[in-house]
């Protein structure tokens, strides 16, 4: 069981979900993808995880984002658990979750900890660009519900400094000013970034959001 880190390919696997078997490279195709673990099935927090993540389905459509949820228990457990979702959080799932009773995708991902729980996984968050690399991880304990905001906002960034030679500067959100490059000389910046920008210090320049 190896550690992933930031930049390694993401594990493939093969997998039962609760709607149907799976290749995950190939379910991702050309899109990012979201893939987050709960330790069970008819776990209160979890329920109230997927029930946001329905709601916020359209917001992952529109960063061409894929969502994967995994969980230790079975295809018909899920099935089961999925009814209580949508009757207590008054959403339709629109999205599969894996059925991972033989812990491979749990033990591919290293999302058991066993200081924490032997059996169960802690709450793991993988945000996979469309090149399959890892471009995110996140582990929060199992009592912790999971802040959806803060995974689109980091998606947000993700693929903004993936097309622009820039970062996102503490508390950023969408539409906000971003710090250029320091690999981007001065001279350079009027012609990458028309906007204009303001220069704080040598190595701190900002510019407006170029995909705005």
């Amino acid at each position: 069981m190896a550690t992933i880190r930031l930049g390694d390919i993401a594990p493939d696997f093969t997998a039962e979900t609760s709607q149907g078997t799976i290749k995950f490279h190939e379910w991702l195709g050309d899109s990012w993808g979201v893939l987050f673990s709960h330790p069970a099935d008819f776990t209160p927090v979890c329920t109230t995880e997927l029930g946001t993540v329905a709601n916020y389905y359209p917001e992952f459509q529109k960063r061409n984002t894929k969502v994967l949820a995994l969980s230790v228990d079975g295809v018909e457990s899920h099935l089961k658990w999925i009814k209580d979702i949508e009757e207590t959080q008054n959403v339709t799932l629109q999205y599969p979750i894996i059925a991972d009773e033989d812990r491979a995708v749990s033990t591919l991902y290293d999302m058991i900890h066993p200081n924490a729980n032997e059996t169960f996984t802690v709450r793991s968050v993988f945000i996979i660009g469309s090149d399959k690399k890892v471009k995110l991880t996140l582990t929060y304990p199992a009592s912790t519900g999971r802040n959806f905001d803060e995974l689109l906002r980091v998606i947000d960034s993700l693929q903004l400094t993936a097309n622009y030679s820039v970062a996102t500067p503490a508390n950023w959100k969408d539409g906000q000013d971003v710090v250029i490059s320091p690999a981007i000389k001065d001279e350079d910046i009027p012609a990458k970034f028309p906007k204009g920008f303001t220069k704080i210090k040598y190595y701190l320049r900002m510019t407006p959001q170029p995909n705005k």
